[in-house]
């Protein structure tokens, strides 16, 4: 009985060890989803025009002179702006911040890895380094191809699924919420499809961004000169291969695909708003746990801010400051959503994913 206990003990002590860890790898994958959204906003995505250096070193240079002169040194394409140290800074900070998150979730993976025999999952840890890997292999896309938007947006949905995937293990290991009540097994499909929306609208917004589209309609609720519906070119605007060699820095496209991408955007938005709303007051009407309601009041306050930050980014021209916010909240939304799914699957038949 006592070895029984024991082994019990271990395992536990494994399990929240695992669990912090997935904790911590959550934290940094959002810092680093955040600070790639404020190097891309700031124009900084092609800092370092070479990867995985910066004009052939491991830090960015110190001065304009110097830059200069590693740009002649490294002949970059002709197709290259000058982009000055603090650009280039910017992107080797997130290049820092995403080195860094590989090798905790690597850590992460080992810890399971060696604690297998005694339960711990390998499934979920192992997807996280495969996702790394996969990152890796975009990030260095996006600098070679130039900011191609289909590269960007799938690097960006690369991104949210580590920090998806981490948070998942973390509430499977920690049971950070507790054990929802069989009422949340009913609500399972409905998550699923909220995920899925979150999901697809993150999409959208990336697709937005990377397609310089965010002030395609610069008034709201209307779009040109109080037009609801402008001219947009659907066709163009989701068009999702676009020829490699050329620098998609500030965006190619036309007004009209800018627009039919801005206006699919808001439609987005609308349908996430009020799904998402129909399912966090469902969540405060069948919780019996404080815990449990506050996620559902938590999910409530996040889509009011994203909407207000989605706005005053149109009003306001895209300040840098909640153009970044804005997807910050996107991600923590989509965290948000995860939880539930979770509570759902626990509740039904324990959720463990080795």
């Amino acid at each position: 009985m006592v070895g029984i206990q024991n082994v019990g003990s271990v395992y536990a002590l494994n399990r929240i060890t695992l669990a912090r860890l997935a904790g911590f790898v959550t934290v940094l994958a959002l810092c680093v989803v955040v600070f790639g959204a404020y190097v891309r906003l700031s124009n900084a995505g092609l800092g370092c025009p070479d990867w995985p250096g910066c004009y052939g070193h491991l830090v960015a240079p110190t001065s304009q002179d110097a830059q200069a002169a590693l740009d002649h040194a490294v002949a970059p394409q002709p197709s290259h702006r000058f982009h000055t140290p603090a650009e280039a800074w910017k992107e080797m900070v997130h290049r820092y911040l995403a080195g860094g998150l590989g090798l905790l979730i690597l850590a992460t993976a080992v810890v399971a890895w060696r604690g297998r025999r005694r339960g711990l999952p390998v499934l979920l840890p192992s997807t996280l380094v495969a996702l790394v890997v996969f990152q890796m292999t975009l990030g260095m896309l996006t600098v070679t191809l130039l900011v191609n938007p289909l590269i960007v947006t799938s690097h960006l949905l690369g991104g949210m699924g580590i920090l998806a995937s981490a948070w998942w293990l973390s509430l499977q290991e920690g049971r950070w919420f507790g054990v929802a009540p069989i009422q949340f097994a009913a609500l399972r499909p409905w998550a699923m499809i909220g995920v899925g929306l979150v999901v697809l609208q993150i999409l959208l917004g990336g697709w937005t961004s990377t397609n310089y589209a965010a002030l395609a309609c610069i008034e709201f609720p209307t779009c040109h000169g109080g037009e609801w519906w402008p001219a947009a070119n659907f066709a163009e605007g989701f068009n999702l291969w676009r020829p490699f060699g050329i620098n998609y820095e500030f965006g190619v496209l036309d007004s009209p695909a800018q627009t039919a991408i801005h206006l699919i955007h808001r439609l987005g938005a609308l349908t996430v708003f009020g799904y998402v709303t129909w399912l966090a007051i469902t969540i405060i009407r069948v919780s019996s746990l404080p815990l449990h309601r506050l996620l559902g009041i938590g999910m409530l306050v996040l889509l009011f801010v994203q909407l207000g930050l989605g706005i005053t980014n149109v009003l306001a021209h895209l300040p840098l400051a909640v153009a970044v916010a804005h997807n910050g909240g996107a991600a923590t939304l989509l965290l948000a959503m995860v939880t539930l799914l979770h509570l759902t699957v626990q509740s039904e038949d324990g959720g463990h994913l080795s």
